[in-house]
């Protein structure tokens, strides 16, 4: 339990659905890994660079990061935090992939710390 009995966030903050993956009950599961103003370093993140943030809907004058050994997981059809209508934007096909490689990269070197969601 988190202080004062909070057991969730108090905003919305914004995430890369990186990663679709079904578990041992064959139940889609998806890896959520955030996007932060927190200069991050190490081998499992990356800068969102200036044209990303624009396609995604994110302010281009905050230097963001996505960390990918930090992921939220879900299964979207028992989700109550996942809100597919509240999509802001979409980074390009190309910097999905850097993220998704550098994602698996992390689960492969097991560098990857999950948090489940209900």
């Amino acid at each position: 339990m988190e202080p004062r009995g909070e057991t969730e966030g108090r905003k919305d903050r914004p995430v890369v659905l990186a990663l679709l993956l079904r578990n041992r009950n064959d139940d889609l599961l998806v890896l959520m890994v955030p996007v932060t103003s927190v200069p991050q370093q190490g081998p499992y993140s990356i800068e969102v660079p200036d044209i990303e943030k624009r396609r995604a809907g994110l302010d281009p004058h905050m230097s963001l990061w996505i960390v990918v050994d930090e992921a939220n997981e879900d299964i979207p059809a028992k989700s109550f935090y996942f809100e597919p209508e509240n999509r802001i934007g979409k980074f390009s096909s190309s910097f999905t992939k850097q993220v998704q490689a550098l994602m698996v990269e992390a689960l492969k070197a097991r560098h990857i710390q999950r948090t489940r969601r209900p």
